[in-house]
């Protein structure tokens, strides 16, 4: 189903009606649970390995949370040593895919903003929020990239 939006140029829009649509200022706050989660777990990272897109501002914003001056992007093989960071947990194929190329599967740490409701979890994630629902979501530096695909 479909509903109408009104956006910025006086236009209407047709957009999905199942979306949940996260502002900077949420991001902000889910960062900060996540900094909070990984501070108190027994393990401490030099680097923070991300993939394109999606994870590439968590990843910078906890960077400097954490006190990590290297993020490393798009890596052939992950070094279990690293912060694996990704914006969501959803089907969990990103997170399989990043489990195969890990040099320690048993140690990896698969940090995200969010992680998909009603999914069962691997033990190597931490996440900071469950998604409200099986809803789309728009984060802040996708809304542009969702918008032009919602025409």
């Amino acid at each position: 189903m479909k509903s109408q939006r009104f956006n910025s140029n006086l236009r209407y829009q047709s957009v999905m009606a199942h979306e949940q649509f996260v502002s900077w200022s949420e991001i902000d706050s889910l960062v900060n649970t996540l900094t909070d989660i990984i501070t108190k777990s027994s393990r401490s990272f030099l680097t923070i390995t991300t993939l394109s897109r999606g994870g590439m501002i968590p990843s910078r914003l906890l960077a400097d949370r954490l006190d990590i001056e290297e993020v490393l992007m798009d890596k052939k093989t992950v070094s279990s040593d690293s912060l694996v960071v990704d914006d969501i947990y959803d089907s969990g194929k990103t997170f399989e895919g990043v489990l195969a190329r890990t040099d320690n599967p048993t140690e990896l740490y698969f940090a995200t903003l969010f992680a998909r409701c009603g999914r069962s979890y691997p033990a190597q994630l931490v996440y900071a929020r469950q998604t409200d629902s099986d809803a789309y979501v728009v984060f802040p530096w996708d809304k542009l990239e969702f918008e032009r695909a919602s025409r």
